[in-house]
């Protein structure tokens, strides 16, 4: 292949991935969507209780994460055209079901929980391997940052449409457009995922070697997720992605709360709004970071920064304070969000790097299942998030030990 023809197949898998996962990540939709299904009906709500308009988001939270391991898994069969182009589908259904159903709570509980869960589960787990397939082994981070960033900025664009729509349509019209959208710009964008042929040469992008190719088919890692359960590197890695998930969700995910109860602001969708920008920020620019220092290093910064980070929670006590703890939550979970798959496809390789990738993300899942309840029990006990801050805390400087212990087991390969 012609160098101007690889750089032309990368480009427009790339783009294609950073659309797909703009379309799909619609469970910020649900967070729009929960306290109008908790008002009453005679006020044009559905009257469900917290405990039914929460679990549909938990449930999709758990098929998201199992949806990546076997979308990831087919993935390395089958390519990743038709597993994208299926979750693709799956999502914008999933909204579509929520829709018809209306207001029982079975019916959106397996239409969002379910088949939207794991239709992004399906989407997530095909897209980002295939994207690192088609660009320089030594750019995975800049490159998992970017179509991972479209997936975190994506709860930037929802925002807006989704209350957009609820100020003009009731909560079923919602559903029903939103899901019809995302089935067909997701399904569209899949058509141009990937994998590189045979004979792909990869397009260095840095600047010093622009313009020339590298053969890649020189030996490579070939790992299978048996070998890599056997490794103490997986174990360090899922544990480390475990931490700081959990710390990353119990901030992010009671963002409100913690705004009004700490700096008096009733209205937090600008933060909101600002976190999502920073994470995706964080992705790329973690990611990038990742490539020029090493994976191991740009954890350990990272880690210190949301350390420090934590224990300051205790103390914002004013919005302009508070908002700069927000940005650096954004910007590390990001980053975190970017160096992990970069992570597990070093150590582990690109051939069986979507159920070996998929293994390793149901640390996220874990994480997105017990972060929020961990969070609200020693909200309600103690009326404040002191307590979950420590922890927080304690768990980063874990994380430092296990790092450590990390680095010297990457360093024996």
């Amino acid at each position: 292949m012609k160098t101007h023809e690889v750089k032309k197949g990368a480009i427009t898998v790339l783009a294609a991935g950073i659309l797909f996962n703009l379309s799909i990540q619609v469970l910020y939709v649900w967070s729009l969507l929960k306290d109008v299904m908790k008002t009453p009906l005679a006020q044009g709500g559905w009257g469900w209780t917290s405990q039914e308009a929460g679990f549909p988001y938990t449930l999709a939270i758990i098929f998201f994460a199992v949806g990546v391991l076997i979308g990831g898994r087919v993935q390395d069969k089958i390519g990743p055209r038709w597993v994208a182009t299926v979750g693709g589908a799956m999502v914008g259904f999933g909204l579509i079901i929520s829709g018809l159903v209306g207001e029982n709570p079975i019916g959106a509980t397996v239409g969002y929980g379910i088949v939207t869960g794991l239709g992004i589960g399906f989407g997530y787990g095909s897209v980002l391997p295939a994207c690192l397939k088609w660009f320089h082994p030594g750019k995975k981070g800049l490159i998992g940052g970017l179509v991972l960033g479209g997936f975190g900025l994506a709860s930037v664009h929802y925002a807006f449409i989704t209350s957009a729509l609820l100020d003009r349509l009731d909560i079923q019209r919602t559903f029903l457009y939103i899901g019809g959208a995302v089935a067909v710009i997701s399904v569209i964008a899949a058509q141009f995922v990937r994998n590189p042929p045979q004979e792909y040469m990869a397009v260095i992008l840095n600047e010093e070697n622009k313009g020339q190719t590298v053969n890649t088919q020189k030996a490579e890692l070939n790992v299978r997720w048996g070998q890599m359960l056997k490794t103490k590197r997986f174990y360090l890695i899922f544990v480390l992605f475990l931490f700081s998930s959990s710390v990353g969700l119990m901030i992010i995910g009671n963002l409100t709360r913690i705004a009004n109860l700490q700096a008096g602001v009733i209205n937090a969708a600008f933060l909101i709004s600002l976190v999502a920008v920073m994470n995706a920020l964080g992705r790329i620019l973690g990611g990038f970071l990742s490539d020029k220092i090493g994976r191991v290093n740009t954890l350990f910064i990272t880690i210190v920064l949301q350390m420090l980070n934590m224990i300051g929670f205790i103390f914002y006590q004013n919005a302009t304070v508070l908002s700069l703890g927000f940005i650096l939550t954004g910007l590390c979970f990001g980053t975190f969000l970017a160096v992990f798959p970069a992570l597990t496809a070093d150590q582990y390789g690109l051939k069986n790097y979507g159920v070996n990738y998929g293994i390793v993300y149901l640390a996220y899942g874990l994480a997105g299942t017990a972060a929020p309840v961990i969070a609200d029990y020693f909200y309600v006990r103690n009326g404040g998030f002191e307590t979950a801050y420590i922890i927080c805390a304690i768990m980063m400087v874990l994380m430092i030990i296990i790092n450590y212990l990390l680095k010297r087991e990457v360093d024996k390969v």
